[in-house]
C-alpha cells in the first residue's frame, strides 16, 4: 500500500481543484473579471476620479487590483464555501487528512491562482487604456496583492464557516458593495468625510486600496496600511481556523 500524500501535496491538490471549480463556474467569472473590467473603463472614462490624480487610468487601475482581489478571495470563496457546507461537501472533507488549516490554505492557493489571470487581464486592458504604473513598485504591489488575497480569503471563510449558507450570500453581497462603494478601495479613503475617515482606514478595503496606490502611483511603501492588512490577516486567518465549522 503508498504512502499517504504529505500535508502540502494535499494542500497542492486541494488548491488545483478549488481553482479549477472557480473557473468553471459562469457566476463567478463574471464577479472575478466582467464587473471590474467593466469598472475599470467606466473609472477611466467618467470624471469620478479626476480630483484623486493626473490620470484617471492609474488612479483607478490599483482599486480596480484591490476589488479583484476582494471579489475572489472574499465574496467568491465565501460563497461557495457556504454553499459547500449546506450540500455537505465540508462534512466530507472534515473526515479527510486534510484538516482546517490545510482546507484554508487550499482555498488560499485557489485564490491566488485566479487573482493572477484577473491581474493580467485587467493589466492589459489597463496597459492599452494608457496606464503607466511605477516600475519599482509593482514587486511591492505584487506583494500586497498576495497579503490581501490571504486576508479577504480569510474573512470570507469565516462568514462561511460560522453563519447559513443563505445569511453568507446576504452578507458577503452586501459587504462587497459596501466596501466597494465606500470602503476606501476604489475612491482613496481620504477623500471621504472626516468623520468616517478613521473607520474607514482601519478596514482591509482602504488598507489595500491605499497600499497599492501607494506602491503604484507614488513608489511608496505604505506602512501603516500595510500594518493595517497584516493586522487583518493574522486575526481573520486565526479566527478563521479557530471558528470554522464544518457543516
Amino acid at each position: 500500500m503508498s504512502a499517504p500524500a504529505s500535508l502540502p501535496v494535499r494542500v497542492l491538490n486541494q488548491g488545483k481543484y478549488e481553482a479549477g471549480t472557480m473557473l468553471r463556474n459562469g457566476e463567478q467569472l463574471v464577479l472575478a473579471v466582467v464587473l471590474p473590467l467593466l469598472g475599470l473603463i467606466a473609472l477611466s472614462v467618467t470624471p469620478l476620479l479626476d480630483a484623486y490624480g493626473p490620470s484617471r487610468v492609474d488612479t483607478a487601475t490599483p482599486g480596480i487590483l484591490a476589488l479583484c482581489a476582494m471579489s475572489t478571495a472574499f465574496t467568491g470563496q465565501g460563497i461557495a464555501t457556504g454553499f459547500d457546507r449546506r450540500y455537505g461537501v465540508l462534512r466530507f472533507l472534515s473526515t479527510t487528512p486534510l484538516g482546517r488549516a490545510g482546507l484554508i490554505a487550499g482555498k488560499v492557493i485557489a485564490v491566488l491562482s485566479v487573482l493572477a489571470i484577473q491581474v493580467l487581464l485587467v493589466s492589459v486592458v489597463a496597459l492599452f487604456m494608457g496606464w503607466r504604473p511605477s516600475l519599482p513598485g509593482i514587486p511591492l504591489a505584487v506583494l500586497l496583492l498576495v497579503l490581501g488575497a490571504v486576508a479577504f480569503t480569510s474573512l470570507g471563510l469565516l462568514v462561511a464557516g460560522t453563519v447559513r449558507p443563505e445569511a453568507t450570500l446576504a452578507i458577503t453581497n452586501l459587504l462587497w458593495i459596501l466596501l466597494a462603494g465606500v470602503g476606501g478601495i476604489i475612491i482613496p479613503a481620504a477623500s471621504l468625510p472626516a468623520g468616517l475617515l478613521p473607520y474607514v482606514q482601519l478596514l482591509p478595503s482602504a488598507a489595500l486600496g491605499d497600499a497599492l496606490r501607494s506602491a503604484l502611483i507614488e513608489t511608496q511603501f505604505n506602512l501603516p496600511a500595510t500594518f493595517i492588512l497584516l493586522a487583518w490577516t493574522i486575526l481573520g486567518g486565526f479566527a478563521a481556523v479557530r471558528w470554522f465549522k464544518w457543516s
